[in-house]
């Protein structure tokens, strides 16, 4: 069985870095390099079976979008690198679903940016990165 390593990325500019230290790090160990993109939502909201549907269909759109946009791209950019990769693409509380991603690919590492697009929440409740070093059950690279 190969190494796998989760890259958490958000297309932001922190993440882009860590994008390029995962993918030579994957290159140069031969390792599998899962993109992992997670949109965040709340399980808390209380609605009608007619708003859960179209928040179902909500976030299955958002979710192509996001494929199709952002890493899509990055995936197919890093196979023509040479690289090993391919992508998951989740909606949960992003540290929690990273830690699933995580156990579910077997993975020996993950790697993401030291911040990333939600700087507000963040100041308000913690970084990603500062909560998934607290709860990972692998080592966690955090790229400035």
């Amino acid at each position: 069985m190969s190494r796998k390593i989760i890259l958490g990325f958000d297309d932001s500019e922190s993440a882009k870095s860590a994008l390029a230290f995962a993918a030579s790090l994957a290159k140069n160990e031969g390792a599998e390099l899962v993109v992992a993109h997670v949109l965040e939502w709340s399980p808390y909201s209380f609605l009608t079976p007619e708003e859960l549907e179209e928040r179902h269909k909500r976030r299955k759109e958002e979710l192509d979008r996001a494929e199709k946009a952002v890493v899509g791209p990055v995936v197919d950019e890093l196979k023509k690198q040479g690289v090993n990769a391919s992508m998951v693409l989740r909606y949960g509380h992003i540290s929690e679903t990273l830690c699933d991603i995580i156990k579910e690919h077997g993975a020996s590492q993950i790697v993401i940016g030291r911040n990333g697009h939600s700087s507000l929440s963040s100041r308000l409740f913690g970084s990603v990165a500062g909560g998934l070093a607290q709860v990972a059950p692998v080592p966690v690279t955090i790229v400035p």
